[in-house]
C-alpha cells in the first residue's frame, strides 16, 4: 500500500458547475503546485507561504493560461490527511478540470484511489477507522437523522465510548497477565470485585449499542412501506398525496397500476420509502397477475404495511373486509399494519361514526382532499424508536461495527462466566484478548490491508 507519493483528484462532484475543487496531497504537493501556479503578485512563491492561507493567481502550462484560480495551502500535520495538502478552486468547466488534473498527472502526481485522502487521514492518525467510515455516511446522508448520526460518529462519539471501555479492560488484562508471571506465588493483582463491575458495565454498554443497530439501520437506509389494497381504492392517490406530487398514474379504471412504484420522502428526519403496489384481486390478465405477485413480494420486504380500503365498502361489506384484514395479519404477523379507510369525503357524519365504532383501530383518510394525510405521517413515525436520537445517544449504523460488537459481547460474556466459576487467570486472559481484538477492529487499532481496501473502496475518488 503506497501512501508516500503525491495524489490528485477532483474533490467536488463531476460535471460542470460554477466552481470545482481539485485536491492534492503528499510530500511534493506544494512543490508541484508551485511549478504551475503564478500568483497575481509576481514575486510570491508557494514554498514559503504559511499554512491555511489562500492565494489568487493562475494555473499555467508553459505560456498558456489554463484558468484563474484560488489556491489554498494546508501544511502537515495540520491538514485533513496529515500531509501537505493543496486545494485549487477553479471554474467548473469539465474541460478546465481535466486540463488541470492532467497537468499534475504529467508532472509527478498520481490519480487518487477511491477514499485515498480519508485513508491517509486514518493512517496518519487524524481519524480513527470508525470516524473515517462516518465520512462516507455523512456524504451519503439524505435526511436529518442519518446526518445527525454521521456527524456524531465523525466527531468521535462512538469511537471514544469504545476506546474508553477498551482502555479499562486492557488495564485489568495487564494485571491478570502479570498474575500469570507470578502464578507460583498465588497472588492477585486484579481486584476481582472491581473487575466484575467493569465486565457488567461493558456488557450493559455493548447490549445497548447492539440493540441500537435496528434503529440505526432504519435511519440509515430508510423504512420501506408497502401501500396495498384492492384495485381502485386510492393507493396511487395516497402515494401522490404523501409525496406531494403526481408520481403515480391515477384513473378510475381498476388495475391501472400493474407494477410497483417507489419513491422516498423524509418524515420527522427519517427516510420512508413508499411502494405503491398493484391492486390485489382475482384476475385472468397475465400482466396484472405478475404485478399482484410482486405486491406480495414487496409486502415481504416492507417493514410497515399500509392496507387501504374504500370507505364506501365498509357500509355494505364490513364482514368481508374484516376477513381480508385478518388474512393480511395472519400472513404478516410481525409487521406493523396500518388499516386505512380512504375516500371518507364520500361518507356522511353518521356513517363515519358507525365506521369508527365498528373498526376501532382504523385510520380515516381522504387521499384526494388531504384529510388525514398528516396524521398518517405521525402514525408512521411512531413506529420508529427515535428516543435514542433525541437523547443524543450513540447509535450503531454500520454492519461491520455491529458484527465486531456482537463478537466482543460473546467474549466478554465468557469472561463473566469464568469469573463466576472462579476460573484461573490464564483461561480468562484468552477471552479478554479476543474481546480487545474485536474492540480494536472497530476503531482501527487492528486492521488488515484487505479490510481497509473493502472500506475505502466505497468512497468517492476525491474523498
Amino acid at each position: 500500500m503506497v501512501t508516500n507519493d503525491t495524489i490528485v483528484a477532483l474533490a467536488t462532484a463531476s460535471g460542470s458547475g460554477a466552481i470545482a475543487v481539485i485536491r492534492l496531497s503528499g510530500k511534493d504537493a506544494i512543490e508541484i503546485s508551485n511549478q504551475f501556479f503564478k500568483s497575481v503578485r509576481p514575486s510570491k512563491t508557494l514554498l514559503n507561504q504559511k499554512t491555511h492561507t489562500i492565494h489568487l493567481g493562475h494555473i499555467v502550462d508553459g505560456y498558456r493560461v489554463v484558468d484563474e484560480v484560488l489556491l489554498s495551502i494546508f501544511k502537515n500535520p495540520n491538514s485533513y490527511t496529515g500531509e501537505d495538502v493543496i486545494e485549487i478552486s477553479c471554474h467548473g468547466s469539465t474541460y478546465i478540470q481535466q486540463e488541470i488534473i492532467q497537468l499534475f498527472l504529467r508532472n509527478g502526481c498520481r490519480m487518487a484511489n477511491a477514499g485515498e485522502f480519508t485513508l491517509r487521514a486514518f493512517l496518519n492518525g487524524k481519524l480513527d477507522l470508525s470516524q473515517a467510515e462516518a465520512v462516507a455516511d455523512l456524504i451519503a446522508s439524505d435526511n436529518a437523522a442519518s446526518h445527525q448520526i454521521a456527524m456524531q460518529q465523525m466527531r468521535g462519539g462512538f469511537s471514544s465510548e469504545i476506546a474508553k471501555l477498551r482502555e479499562e479492560l486492557m488495564n485489568f488484562a495487564s494485571l491478570i497477565e502479570l498474575e500469570l508471571d507470578f502464578s507460583e506465588e498465588d497472588v492477585e493483582f486484579a481486584d476481582r470485585t472491581q473487575f466484575k463491575e467493569l465486565i457488567d458495565r461493558i456488557i450493559f454498554v455493548l447490549k445497548r449499542l447492539i440493540d441500537s443497530f435496528s434503529v440505526g439501520n432504519v435511519i440509515k437506509n430508510g423504512i420501506p412501506v408497502a401501500i396495498v389494497g384492492e384495485p381502485n381504492v386510492g393507493k396511487s392517490t395516497l402515494l401522490n398525496a404523501l409525496l406531494n406530487e403526481e408520481r403515480a398514474i391515477v384513473s378510475d379504471i381498476a388495475g391501472t397500476t400493474r407494477d410497483t412504484i417507489e419513491d422516498e420522502i423524509s418524515i420527522g428526519g427519517i427516510g420512508f420509502r413508499f411502494i405503491d403496489t398493484a391492486g390485489i384481486r382475482e384476475t385472468e390478465d397475465v400482466v396484472e397477475s405478475i404485478g399482484i405477485k410482486k405486491t406480495f413480494e414487496k409486502m415481504e420486504q416492507a417493514q410497515v404495511v399500509v392496507l387501504l380500503f374504500s370507505a364506501e365498502e365498509f357500509k355494505t361489506e364490513s364482514q368481508r373486509l374484516k376477513i381480508e384484514i385478518e388474512k393480511i395479519k395472519n400472513r404478516f404477523p410481525q409487521k406493523p399494519l396500518v388499516i386505512i379507510a380512504n375516500k371518507i369525503d364520500k361518507l356522511s357524519d353518521d356513517e363515519l361514526n358507525n365506521l369508527k365504532s365498528e373498526f376501532e383501530d382504523i385510520h380515516l383518510l381522504s387521499a384526494k382532499t388531504g384529510i388525514g394525510v398528516e396524521e398518517l405521517k405521525e402514525k408512521l413515525i411512531g413506529f420508529v424508536n427515535t428516543g435514542s436520537l433525541r437523547n443524543n445517544e450513540t447509535i450503531v449504523t454500520n454492519t461491520r461495527h455491529y458484527d465486531a460488537l456482537f463478537k466482543a459481547l460473546e467474549e466478554i460474556s465468557k469472561v463473566k462466566s469464568g469469573l463466576e466459576m472462579g476460573l484461573s487467570g490464564d483461561l480468562m486472559a484468552i477471552d479478554i484478548r479476543q474481546a480487545l481484538f474485536h474492540f480494536g477492529e472497530i476503531t482501527g487499532e487492528i486492521t488488515t490491508d484487505d479490510l481497509l481496501g473493502n472500506i475505502f473502496a466505497n468512497f468517492c475518488i476525491g474523498k
